[in-house]
Parts: structure tokens; sequence; C-alpha cells
């Protein structure tokens, strides 16, 4: 009997993304669904933080490898762009892991609109300003507290 869909589910799960690797595709919600048919192939679709980018053959490639080294003999990845990926689709530990790497995390989805100032993960204070909307990749922005002068990056809300 081949390995089941709550494995397959779990492992891809746990594939770490490339450009933030303290995050994994689960965290992030780019694993949009895992499934498994009767003759064992799973299909896993993800959903890329947005349509260019161009870590998803990679994200592709890193959870075919890992299913197949669990078990699974034929794994199909593919990629849906609609709907679109959101920050909605950060739970709780993707908040939490962002801020334990001083990046601060986009406003939850119950928090609308988006707020104009960050909170800065450094020292707390609320005296941030925008530098670049642009940060180390397209999904942050890099912000600088007027507090305590550290720079942080921000990971852009994306609804």
């Amino acid at each position: 009997m081949p390995p089941g869909r709550d494995l397959a589910q779990r492992l891809a799960a746990d594939v770490p993304d490339p450009e933030l690797p303290f995050l994994t595709l689960g965290d992030l919600g780019i694993l949009r669904r895992v499934e498994v048919d009767l003759e064992g192939t799973v299909r896993v679709v993800l959903t890329p933080t947005y349509s260019g980018c161009p870590a998803v053959s990679h994200m592709a490639k890193e959870v075919r490898r890992t299913l197949m080294d669990a078990g699974f003999h034929s794994v199909q990845v593919d990629t849906e762009l609609s709907p679109a990926w959101s920050t909605d689709r950060l739970g709780p530990n993707a908040r939490a892991k962002l801020e334990a790497m001083e990046i601060a995390p986009p406003p939850p989805p119950a928090a609308a609109p988006v707020a104009l100032t960050l909170k800065c993960p450094h020292c707390g204070s609320l005296r941030t300003r925008e530098l670049s909307h642009f940060g180390s990749t397209a999904c942050k922005s890099l912000w600088r507290c007027q507090n305590c002068s550290e720079p942080f990056e921000h990971f852009k809300a994306l609804r």
C-alpha cells in the first residue's frame, strides 16, 4: 500500500521556502492542497506569493524530491495562480517566525486597512518609516526605526 495523503501533506508542508528558509511552504500558505489517487500518484498544488516568483520551480523540485525520497513513486506538482496568494494565508506561526527573525510581519487579516507605520521588531517603537518599497526580495520592503535607528525588513501585505 502506498504512503497516504496525510504523510504527503505533512512532508510537502515542511519543505522550506528558498527565499525565507526559516519558513515552510505550509507556514506561508503556498501549499494549496495535496491529493493522492488510488494508484498512489500525488498531486501537489502550489500558489506562489506572486505570479512571477522565480523560486516556484525550485519549490516544485524540492516538494517532488521530498515526496519521492519518502516512498511516493509518482509526484506531480502544479501551480495555481487563481485565487491569488495573499498574506491572509500566513498563520500565527509564520508571523511569529518573521518577528523572531526581526522582519515585521504584515498585519493579520482582521486588521484592515493596512497601517501607515510599522512596529519596530527591535525596540517596539511605532516611529518607523519606509526607506524602500523593495527589500531583499519583491515581497519585502525596507524600513528604519527612528527611535533605535535600526533598519528592518517588512513582509508586505498582499490582499
